[in-house]
């Protein structure tokens, strides 16, 4: 171990290398629920690529183990150090190296955090779009578990703003991929690949990511339904209307009523329609006038009262924002309520009323429950579940998992697989995929010490 110390701190230096008992805890794990945390035995906080390089073939040689973090924000355990192993810390490379307003592109180091990014980009009246409910994530993270949010429903998610990348593999190797273009179809898109793939194949070094104006005028419109299946079937309507929403979220009743109150909001709805409403359907608008806006928020209103909502309640500036916010921590709001563990699941759009209906079935049978809300507009569906045996929260989420992919999903939309979800993942996928990922991660990593544990087990 003292060999490997000194290899390693010569590479980033002393002062950036920490390791035994000089490592914080707060390194151990990232927010996954139900992970033990894990001390690594170095934490390494390197400066440039090159110096990346060198630790990644360092470790290739020695068999040593390695996992990424940028922020520590993430939910699936992906973060989370082997132990004996390196973890590579983001948090120097943390720089927004160039922002281009003729391609409106930026191009950064993955350490940088997405309000930090939204501050430097702030200045050209552009905006990079990916908000995956956590401000203090890195674009780092976004790009190993292809990160989505919100705003997906209108800009996409990861995969959709990240149009290249500086990348090192295992082997020391340093690659780009894609660049400053719109699309490419010369030979396998690599930047497609590495995207999503939770740190087990190459590790991000910059990234290119997409930019887009900032539209001056916005608003947020509350829809409180007495009937769950009816914020379902509005989901499809709002979308086919026209009006482009930035957001579409649903929120169930409970998670709503936890969100009020750990996050004081006054939204303005009487107490007898919250008591009485199933859900709210939360749709955002924006645009470049005033007027457009205002158009778009009146047939908004009028189509949702046709749709069945008991109401509709404009919200502007402040109110607007912090609902948002408060829905973008809907993830600490399940941990206040005591959740279990949490799922991303997806679904096509068409199939979330079935989906969330055999769900709640599914929980009570299994003597449990379910809350949550989601990115109504794209399929993806964040619960908190609610059991404490965990053979039976096993059982349980093993049931959900299979439905969704029944019904045409995915265990995860957003979150990623990491270690919490991989063994549903092997349990339930079509093991000649699996076979085929294995035989990808082989030749990205031929000695296997990217991440091992993420995706393919331990």
């Amino acid at each position: 171990m003292s060999d490997m110390t000194a290899q390693f701190a010569e590479i980033v230096g002393a002062d950036h290398l920490l390791s035994g008992d000089a490592v914080p805890e707060d390194y151990s794990h990232d927010e996954e629920l139900t992970q033990s945390p894990v001390q690594p035995a170095y934490v390494a906080k390197p400066a440039t690529a090159e110096e990346v390089a060198q630790l990644l073939k360092a470790a290739s040689e020695h068999q040593v183990p390695v996992t990424a973090r940028g922020s520590g924000s993430g939910l699936s355990g992906a973060a989370r150090p082997q132990p004996g192993g390196l973890l590579i810390s983001f948090e120097r490379m943390n720089k927004v190296l160039e922002v281009d307003t003729t391609n409106q592109v930026a191009v950064v180091q993955p350490g940088i955090t997405l309000n930090e990014l939204d501050a430097a980009t702030d200045a050209y009246g552009l905006r990079y779009m990916v908000y995956p409910g956590e401000l203090s994530a890195s674009v780092g993270g976004n790009v190993g578990t292809n990160a989505g949010g919100m705003r997906a429903v209108k800009y996409g998610v990861s995969r959709h703003n990240v149009l290249g990348l500086q990348a090192v593999l295992p082997t020391g190797q340093i690659i780009r991929t894609g660049g400053k273009i719109a699309k490419v179809s010369t030979g396998y898109d690599l930047t497609q690949l590495i995207v999503g793939s939770e740190g087990t194949l190459a590790l991000a070094t910059e990234v290119i990511v997409k930019l887009y104006p900032r539209l001056d005028h916005s608003a947020t419109v509350v829809a409180p339904f007495a009937d769950f299946d009816q914020v379902m079937t509005a989901v499809p309507a709002v979308l086919a209307a026209g009006l482009a929403p930035y957001i579409l979220e649903y929120i169930d009743n409970l998670t709503m009523a936890a969100i009020i109150h750990t996050q004081n909001l006054e939204l303005g709805i009487p107490d007898r329609i919250r008591d009485s409403c199933a859900a709210y359907l939360v749709v955002g608008l924006e645009n470049r006038t005033s007027d457009r806006l205002d158009e778009d928020v009146e047939r908004t209103g009028e189509l949702l009262a046709e749709l069945g909502a008991v109401d509709a309640y404009v919200l502007e500036g402040g109110s607007a924002r912090r609902l948002i916010e408060a829905r973008e921590k809907a993830f600490w709001t399940a941990k206040a309520i005591g959740a279990d563990d949490i799922i991303d699941t997806v679904v096509p759009r068409s199939a979330m009323p079935k989906f969330l209906s055999t769900v709640r079935g599914l929980a009570s049978a299994a003597g449990g429950g379910v809350a949550g809300c989601g990115h109504a507009g794209d399929g993806n569906v964040h619960l908190a579940i609610l059991l404490k045996d965990p053979v039976a929260r096993k059982q349980l989420m093993t049931d959900i998992f299979a439905l969704a992919m029944e019904l045409g999903g995915a265990i995860s939309g957003e979150h990623g697989l990491g270690r919490a979800k991989t063994p549903y993942y092997l349990k339930l996928e079509d093991p000649a995929k699996v076979a085929l990922m294995r035989r990808i991660k082989e030749s990205f990593d031929p000695a296997g010490i990217l991440n091992p544990g993420v995706v393919f087990g331990e």
